[in-house]
């Protein structure tokens, strides 16, 4: 995206910050989040980063703002939820942003947020991963929308993801209820032309009155305001009849009714089929509450509807129940034959259920050959990543006598072989809590790996539970100085320097020890041999034991602390020892030809791990001679 300027000489404005009400800009999704949110007045950004969700407080923090909102990346999702509710509660208009999975953390605030109520007006953006393309499941979040009361919008366009985050805090202030916006990766990741709107000033603060008997619910004051949060439901319900976002158009008997990205995959299979004039469409935007007497209206005009949704058929059964309590004469199709619950839909997926709802030939396009179709890549750590150093290390020391406990992070890319550092999985945190129960019904040694982000999210209450239990375990933390995966965000553990003034750096090894593990070592994975001295004695001893393994990322040593690459790898000659490192280490470095193995000058890191690693098998061959 291109900066421009206000006027000659004064310093560069964002274009997101433009106050030019008619501009059409190509943007991100996510950016046009963010200028929804800026044309809204937004006053205070809460988050925890994950994909698909990054980039729209990682613009917030690129563009600066200047002054017109603070932003914070909190621990987790559940403390950026009560950060968030607490800016809300005291009368800022609040957006809260993470992934589909974050909202699990975060849901025990949120389902009771939506009792009491926040003045200032919160949305939440949960960012679904439908097709599991950054994630550990592809749960449909619209159920939250269900289960809290939330009024849910779901934009499927550039354009719309930008006017429906404007729409989105205005209703939540006006209501004084919190409101989902519900993406998905498709969404966030698309790019488009957006029109801009006037960007005006920071939302006013609303006056905090307080009032117990609202704000803080005990038993008595929890039933009453649930009573509140249903009246507030019907409100919404209300907007959603005469809603914008939720809209008709085209003839005929044949129904379409579409949410999400799903109308985007409905109008271009329409346009290409031929199709538009046989089918009237019900395009929803604003899916929760359902617009009731807007579908009735439509469904009594139709014989047959289809209903596209990805994921759950929440919508579809939503219709159904609809269409039984009023007696309509309409047949409903949904989940089934081309449309199923299990990850994205395409224009190819809409046009085969179009077709069979039309009774016509769908004319796909041809599937690519195989054997002409990209190879596939398999996850893989960067090559000069830590990780990998520490990876190879542990299985020198401990090999298939251990059991490895992973958790989410660039780590977790460790699985395949040859390193096959992860046995099991489960969500943010848990290596360390789940390590320790394995441990203890096993009787096995586990060794737990968490990175410095997962452990301030999450990690620090495993620990302090391993501890309190007297477990017996391993916990590595691999500390590579930020958020690595998700973009390089900040994280408490990131060195001061990075942070500034903004943030304040906490010490990973205080930290433990403040937790109460008397058996801490620092180790330096690069240098392999003081990493496995330090894994052998860590071996033979009991209890919780933690290594914090020290080493920036490789792309964050280069990008953000300026570090230079001093030095690069090569095969000075072709034997034994190279083959051994590349089946050992397995760095994306090395590859083979016809005259032997080489490294890639342009992938090396410049570790020299594999240098390490052959001079130790030479020497060990010796050794066996």
């Amino acid at each position: 995206m291109s900066e421009s300027t206000a006027t000659p000489g004064a310093r560069p404005v964002n274009p997101l910050l433009a106050d030019e009400p008619g501009t059409r800009r190509l943007l991100l999704g996510n950016e046009a989040i963010v200028r929804g949110a800026l044309e809204a007045g937004v006053n205070l950004v809460a988050c925890y980063p994950g994909t698909p969700s990054s980039e729209v407080p990682d613009t917030f923090r690129r563009i600066g703002g200047g002054g017109r909102y603070r932003l914070e990346y909190s621990v987790n999702e559940k403390v950026a939820m009560e950060v968030g509710a607490g800016a809300a509660l005291a009368g800022a208009m609040t957006l809260v942003t993470m992934k589909h999975v974050g909202v699990n953390v975060a849901a025990d605030p949120l389902l009771t947020m939506t009792y009491t109520g926040l003045p200032g007006g919160l949305v939440l953006l949960s960012a679904d991963d439908p097709g599991c393309h950054a994630s550990q499941n592809e749960q449909d979040n619209r159920t939250y929308a269900r289960f809290a009361g939330m009024p849910c919008f779901e934009p499927a366009t550039a354009q719309e993801a930008k006017d429906m985050t404007r729409d989105a805090l205005l209703l939540a202030r006006e209501l004084e209820q919190p409101v989902l916006l519900r993406t998905t990766t498709r969404v966030n990741h698309l790019r488009g032309a957006v029109e801009y709107g006037p960007l005006g000033q920071p939302a006013p603060i609303v006056p905090f009155e307080r009032n117990p008997r609202r704000f803080v619910p005990v038993p008595a004051v929890a039933r009453v305001r649930h009573a509140e949060l249903v009246r507030h439901l019907g409100m919404a319900r209300d907007k959603a009849e005469h809603s914008p976002w939720n809209t008709v158009r085209g003839e005929g008997r044949f129904g379409v009714i579409a949410s999400g990205i799903s109308r985007a995959y409905l109008s271009d299979a329409l346009h290409q089929t031929g199709w538009a004039d046989r089918v009237k469409v019900l395009d929803l935007g604003m899916t929760w509450p359902l617009p009731e007497d807007l579908l009735t209206d439509f469904l009594s005009q139709c014989d047959a509807v289809l209903v596209l949704e990805e994921l759950e058929p929440l919508l579809e059964n939503d219709v159904r129940a609809l269409v039984q309590r009023k007696s309509l004469p309409v047949a409903v199709n949904g989940k089934g034959g081309a449309l199923t619950i299990y990850g994205e839909y395409s224009t190819q997926t809409v046009t085969q259920a179009l077709a069979d709802l039309l009774g016509e030939t769908a004319r796909l396009p041809i599937a690519c050959d195989p054997e002409t179709a990209l190879p596939v890549r398999p996850p893989n750590l960067c090559p000069g990543c830590s990780h990998r150093a520490l990876y190879y290390a542990v299985r020198k020391v401990f090999g298939d006598d251990a059991v490895y406990s992973s958790d989410i992070g660039c780590y977790t890319l460790g699985l395949l072989p040859p390193l096959r550092m992860a046995d099991f999985l489960f969500c943010m945190g848990s290596s360390v809590s789940a390590g320790s129960g394995f441990a203890t019904a096993s009787g096995k040694p586990t060794l737990a790996f968490i990175g410095d982000s997962t452990f301030f999210h999450s990690g620090i209450t495993g620990l302090v539970n391993a501890v309190f239990n007297k477990h017996d375990l391993i916990v590595v933390v691999l500390d590579n100085g930020t958020t690595a995966m998700t973009g390089h965000q900040p994280n408490p553990g990131v060195i001061q320097e990075v942070l500034g003034n903004a943030c304040v750096h906490l010490d990973i090894e205080a930290v433990v020890r403040g937790c109460g593990v008397a058996d801490v070592v620092r180790v330096r994975p690069f240098n392999v041999k003081s990493t496995m001295k330090a894994l052998s004695e860590m071996k033979e001893r009991s209890g919780v034991r933690v290594i914090i393994a020290e080493e920036p990322c490789v792309l964050y040593a280069r990008r953000t602390l300026k570090k230079p690459r001093n030095q690069v790898a090569y095969v000075a000659e072709q034997g034994p020892s190279v083959a051994d490192c590349l089946e050992h280490l397995a760095c994306p470095a090395f590859f083979r030809d016809d005259t032997g193995i080489h490294v890639d000058e342009n992938l090396c890191g410049g570790c020299m791990v594999c240098l390490q690693v052959a001079d130790t098998i030479k020497a060990r061959k010796r050794s066996d001679a």
